[in-house]
């Protein structure tokens, strides 16, 4: 066996005498679509259009923004207007709870648990009697 580092494989020799092939570079077509969108965008055109298509982006961006928002606001009237119901829900019964329990005969019971009575008696009308002799 002898030193690989000192004296290549003949293998190896053969791997390094290997010629790469080229291939050809294709020819570019010459069809009248091409020649049309060759003349028509060329780098100064494209670097013209650069601040139109900056500006069309920036408005698609706002679009997009405004949209979000909008969406973002009816969830919110959504939201809320489930809330006035739910409120106004609370509010009927409520005045209903209170209807009931200023009915006479609730009041009466109330009144029982103080100690008060109803009257029997109609009530009695007070008058004052104003002195004649001021003149």
């Amino acid at each position: 066996m002898t030193n690989r580092l000192r004296t290549p494989i003949e293998e190896e020799e053969e791997e390094q005498q290997l010629v790469v092939e080229e291939k050809p570079v294709k020819e570019i077509a010459d069809n009248y679509l091409f020649k049309y969108f060759n003349k028509k965008f060329t780098a100064d055109a494209a670097t013209r259009a650069l601040p139109f298509l900056l500006f069309m982006a920036l408005l698609g961006m706002i679009y997009i923004a405004n949209r979000n928002f909008a969406e973002k606001n009816i969830r919110d009237i959504d939201k809320i207007g489930k809330q006035v119901n739910e409120l106004s829900w609370q509010y009927k019964s409520a005045k209903a709870r209170l209807a009931f329990k200023s009915t006479l005969t609730e009041v009466i019971k109330k009144a029982d648990t103080l100690g008060l009575k109803q009257p029997v008696a109609p009530p009695q009308v007070l008058t004052a009697e104003e002195d004649k002799d001021e003149h």
